[in-house]
């Protein structure tokens, strides 16, 4: 599997429909638990810059926006890259997909030099990676890494 090839562990979060944002909430605060505040965080990014996101929206904004205020509605590739702005954090996503072994969402402004990963399996679930071992800043592990900077605050 692509786990194994990059030396990464899964942490496997719920199917709810909130699956992106439970992943997110892991990887921002090393739990699923805050997946709602996280929610809300991408919800007012979108709603404060429409100009930057509402072209990559099949629906009216103002359905989308109201759409994604619910708990359940999946998360889709323009509220990564509105967490991604938010935050101020590089998203890294695994994925199954055959032609692209990772999608890397850059945010606007870089805030932090913190990177999120996330898996993303058949286009339907997300869960949070990390590296084997949990060893975010251990230099001693020199396999094949698909990041270009290690995780840090």
């Amino acid at each position: 599997s692509r786990l194994k090839v990059y030396s990464l562990i899964e942490n496997k979060v719920q199917g709810d429909g909130n699956c992106q944002f439970r992943a997110l909430s892991d990887q921002l605060y090393r739990s699923t638990e805050h997946h709602k505040v996280v929610r809300q965080q991408v919800v007012d990014q979108l709603r404060s810059c429409p100009e930057m996101y509402e072209g990559y929206v099949p629906m009216p904004y103002s359905d989308y926006l109201n759409n994604m205020c619910k708990p359940g509605e999946w998360g889709d590739h323009v509220t990564l890259q509105a967490a991604a702005d938010s935050y101020g954090v590089k998203i890294f996503v695994l994925t199954s997909f055959k032609d692209t072994c990772y999608i890397e969402i850059a945010p606007h402004v870089e805030k932090s030099k913190r990177i999120i990963f996330l898996s993303f399996w058949a286009e339907v679930h997300y869960n949070s990676i990390y590296p084997e071992g949990e060893s975010f800043l251990a230099e001693e592990n020199k396999k094949k890494k698909w990041w270009k900077q290690p995780l840090s605050n």
